[in-house]
């Protein structure tokens, strides 16, 4: 495991924190770069006092990388979600295993989604509290999507409210699984998730079988031929344009596409990639991320 450190100004950290995790990685958190020198700024918070308006004057973000993510491509796609330039001076330092561990565990509690669901990581399970939601039972492993993103918690919300019963659906870029295995416990039919890393494939199946439901999980070429009712895509704006024309064409006519890990800045910019055959729309914002949905037109593209 290791561990990317940067650095940013002021209020620039929440921004960084999202932009790195919807870049890959593990986890972020952030402290005072002035730690444990004679320029340390304490912090303290007052009673009554806009806590929004505290910020170290440099901060130090700490964001944990799986084994084989390039550092490189991170930093890059972390960039291109900003508005600032970050830092140039970044490194990548050696982490125990035990320590991704014990962070993960600590950060990633029960998680209420909706009105309806509630996501349970297998640590917190002998604790699960008496709730008419329905329990999602989820160990990210090393596959990204705990829940926990505003981008995660749009596409669930959908799923909870919108979605048909006993739709053929598909979730490409599926991660850990869990819109895949979300969209099962809501009642969808078949149900297909897609990554281009294995270890997403097999965390996807084992979270799957955790929860008793049937999803069949595969590497892009194990996609067979064919359209789905619902395709539903959590990535980021650039690789969603990419793939357009193929996302696009596995919605069946009047069948739905639904987007996420898109900034309110990129909506536009994205839908007008999809405008061919899909006419997508804002349906809900969270946190300056939005989810994009639409029905599949039946007058190009077939």
């Amino acid at each position: 495991m290791r561990e990317l450190v940067l650095y940013c100004q002021g209020e620039q950290a929440d921004p960084v924190t999202d932009a790195l995790m919807a870049s890959g990685a593990l986890c972020a958190s952030v402290e005072d770069a002035d730690l444990d020198t004679p320029e340390e700024q304490p912090i303290y918070g007052e009673p009554g006092s806009d806590a929004s308006s505290h910020a170290w004057q440099t901060n130090r973000v700490l964001a944990l990388l799986a084994d084989g993510v390039d550092p490189n491509q991170v930093v890059l796609q972390t960039q291109q979600l900003l508005d600032f330039k970050l830092d140039a001076d970044w490194q990548i330092r050696q982490v125990p295993d035990e320590d991704w561990v014990r962070l993960t565990q600590s950060q990633f509690g029960p998680i209420e989604v909706g009105e309806r669901l509630l996501i349970v990581p297998s640590w917190h399970h002998d604790e699960l509290p008496q709730t008419d939601r329905v329990a999602l039972a989820l160990d990210p492993g090393l596959a990204f999507g705990t829940g926990s993103h505003p981008t995660t918690h749009l596409c669930l919300k959908w799923l909870a409210s919108e979605m048909p019963k006993g739709v053929r659906l598909l979730d490409y870029g599926c991660g850990s699984g869990i819109l895949a295995i979300a969209a099962q416990l809501f009642e969808a039919g078949e149900t297909w998730a897609v990554d281009i890393d294995e270890l997403a494939v097999e965390s996807t199946q084992y979270n799957a079988s955790v929860n008793k439901v049937t999803v069949t999980a595969a590497l892009p070429d194990g996609l067979p031929d064919g359209q789905f009712e619902v395709v539903v895509a959590n990535i980021l704006s650039n690789p969603l344009k990419v793939l357009a024309p193929m996302l696009s064409h596995r919605v069946q006519t009047g069948g739905w596409l639904v987007l996420s890990g898109v900034l309110a800045r990129q909506a536009e910019e994205v839908a007008a990639f999809y405008a061919p055959w899909v006419d997508l729309s804002v349906w809900q914002e969270s946190d300056g991320w939005v989810c994009l949905v639409g029905l599949r037109n039946g007058e190009s593209g077939q």
